[in-house]
Parts: structure tokens; sequence; C-alpha cells
């Protein structure tokens, strides 16, 4: 019965109201299948009792709640339908003439965009959606060419690596540290020395002992690759220091193995006192030429506040000779302080101990920190260096431009 009753139901729905819904009749046809419904009930279903008869009124609320609600939704759906159906088509339109309009649009999205109060409302809201669906391109795309960089760079070092393999290169690699290493020990025994300062480490952050640690690499490798190396001094170095944790960090295995000489000895208690330069930007002594016979120090210290006057206190404090660079004999100084790096230094004192020829030492100074090279006295210098200044600032421009004009002509 129940079974018989579910296939009159399924029937009655499938078949009349629809067509109820479309011909709105659904009010004339609700009794018809209600009769149906209920002649099928009482004609298999005569052995009820009393007390299981059904309560008519209430089950005619109900279906007719229910067939209200089936039709409600069977009408709402094809509206929803056509007015999403509708703002998809006003898309193509805008899309057609040209405005921001995004390419893929989601339902959600699409239901944002009808519920706009407004033209220009919706005119933003598919702006903001086409921007954000740019952006995603673009990030795409950046990724996609950092993927094809990468893997070029992957290949290019695999071909490297594949020349690398060759018998030839790597005999001449090995041949050529073979040599480097002799010079490095002959300048041992025979070589002139040079000391790096290393008792700077209370003066200074982590991070600037960090930074002079990679300087003193670099100059290593320098000094290593010379024709005519220096015998390197570590004075002042003390086992288990923050220096000597740098220098493990960065030699790893080599640290032990490198042809220098490290010890926690002063340097005045190593060399005669009458022999040692101490080499600072803060000296009043200029340095004229390069001196073979004279043992020369340089302080291990990057300092990014400057601080002045540090390296020239300790040189005083032990009785040492001090000496600067000529930088403005020879270099048009134009701002910035006359402090180098400990690797342009190594540079310049290679360049000097091989040429003595001040002009090749000093191109190792960072072109950022001269105008050029002169020929002229230091009080011709000064004086340009003030007129200089005084066009930057404005003061009696045309008097000092004709000033510059007669001392550098043109030529």
């Amino acid at each position: 019965m129940q079974s018989a009753n579910m296939l009159l139901r399924k029937i009655v729905r499938s078949s009349v109201l629809p067509f109820a819904a479309q011909h709105r009749t659904q009010k004339d046809l609700f009794p018809l299948s209600r009769t149906l419904s209920l002649s099928l009930c009482l004609k298999q279903d005569k052995s009820c009792e009393p007390s299981e008869k059904l309560d008519l009124d209430e089950w005619k609320k109900v279906m007719k709640s229910g067939l209200q609600e089936e039709v409600s939704e069977m009408v709402s759906e094809p509206k929803e339908l056509s007015s999403l159906a509708a703002a998809r088509e006003t898309l193509e339109m805008w899309r057609l003439a040209g405005r921001a309009v995004p390419d893929n649009i989601s339902e959600e999205q699409l239901k944002t965009f009808m519920e706009c109060p407004s033209k220009s409302a919706k005119k933003k809201y598919l702006k903001y959606l086409h921007l954000k669906e740019l952006h995603k391109k673009n990030d795409k795309r950046k990724m996609d060419e950092k993927r094809e960089r990468r893997l070029q760079a992957q290949d290019e070092a695999s071909k490297t690596d594949e020349t690398k393999k060759n018998s030839l290169v790597c005999m001449w690699a090995s041949n050529m540290h073979k040599a480097y290493n002799w010079r490095a020990a002959q300048s041992m025994i025979f070589g002139q020395p040079l000391v790096f300062d290393m008792s700077y480490e209370e003066e200074m952050s982590v991070r600037e002992v960090t930074n002079t640690v990679r300087q003193i690499v670099l100059s290593e490798s320098c000094n290593r690759r010379s024709v005519d190396p220096f015998h390197i001094h570590f004075c002042n170095f003390k086992d288990d220091s923050l220096y000597h944790r740098e220098f493990v960090k960065q030699y790893r295995e080599a640290w032990g193995k490198l042809l220098i000489t490290v010890t926690d000895q002063c340097y005045t208690e190593i060399f005669p006192k009458d022999k040692l330069i101490y080499l600072t930007a803060d000296s009043p002594k200029v340095m004229k030429t390069f001196d073979h016979d004279k043992i020369y120090i340089v302080g291990s210290m990057v300092d990014r506040s400057i601080k002045t006057g540090a390296s020239l206190a300790r040189a005083k404090r032990l009785g040492l000779e001090t000496a600067a660079l000529p930088l403005e004999k020879y270099l048009l100084w134009s701002s910035g302080a006359k402090n180098l790096t400990l690797d342009q230094m190594m540079h310049i004192l290679l360049t000097l101990k091989d040429t003595a020829d001040w002009k090749k030492a000093l191109e190792f100074v960072p072109k950022r920190k001269y105008c050029g090279f002169v020929d002229k006295p230091v009080k011709e210098l000064k004086r340009t260096l003030d007129l200089i200044n005084t066009l930057k600032r404005g003061r009696g421009r045309e008097d000092v431009q004709r000033q510059f004009a007669k001392s550098y002509p043109k030529k």
C-alpha cells in the first residue's frame, strides 16, 4: 500500500504539478491530487482502527505547504538561472566594448556583481576583479621566468662541472695551487712581514668582526696569488675568540693548513720597534715611498661608526711610528671618510711593493670616493675642493666658475 501511494505521488508530482506550475492552475488541480491519494489510501487500508484515523485538516495544511514550496522552488530556480545568464551577457558586452572585465568569473562573484546597487559600483567591482586577475597572471609569469632562470643556471653549472672534470683543466688548477703554496712557503722564510693587529675584538660588534674576517680572507687570497707575497702575521690572536670562530667558519678544514703565522704575542715582542710602522688614516705623517726594510702593521678593524683615532692611540701607547696613505696628494677626493677596507689595503701594498707606482696602487681605491687623479700640490688641490663645494652651495657661482676655468682650462 505504501509503495503504491509513493508511486502515485511521484506520478502526480512529475506530471500534474509541473503542468500546474507552468499554467498557474495549481489551486484547481490540488483537490484532484488530494482525492486520488486519499481514495487509494481508503480503499486499500480499511482495517485501520479509529485511533489510527488521519486528521484531514492537518493533512491538508501539510500537503498544501509542501506543494507551495515545491512550486516556488521550481519557479524561482529558472528566475535565478535567467538572471545569471543575463549578467554574463552583460559582461560579454562590456568586454567587447573594451571595459576592464575579468576573463574568468565565478558564480559567487557574479551574484555579488548583481547585488551591486548602482552601475558605477558594478564597474568598480569588475575593475577590482580585473586587476586582481592581472596580478595573479603577473605573479605566475614571474614564477615561470624565475624557474626558467634557475633551470638555465643549473644547466650552465652542469656544463662548467663537465669542463672542470677535464683532465687538463684539473691538472692546470692543481699545478697553480702548488705554485701558490710554494710562493707562500717561500715568503714565510724570505718574504717581507706584514702584521694584522687582531686586538680590536672588544671594540667591535659581532657583525663588524664577521666583516673584518671576510676582508682578511680576501686579503690572504690576494697575497697568496701575488708574485712576491708578504709573510702574514696574525698578532694578538687569542684561541677560542670571536676572530678564531669566524676564521674556522670561513676556512673550515683549511684553517690549520694556512701558510701564515698566528700568535698571541704582540708585534712589539716579535719585531724591533724601530722597524715597525702602523698604517692608520688618522696619522699626521704621510707615507711617501714604500720601504722594503720596514714592517707595516694594519689594524684588523671594520667600524661602521668610524672610531676616529683608535689605531693612532694604540700606536702612540706602544711608541710606534705611524703613517697614512697620500690620498689627498694623488686623488681629487670628493666625499666620505678616507678609511679603506683591508683587502683594498692589501692590493695597494702589493702593488707598491712590486711597482712603486702610487697611481697604479691607488686605482684600488673605490671610484665613488674621488673625482680623479691630480698632478698639482696639496694647496691647489684644497683650493679646488673649496671651489667645488662653493659651486654646490650656489654662492658666487659666476666668480667661482671663472676661477675654476682659470685653474683648470679645457684642453
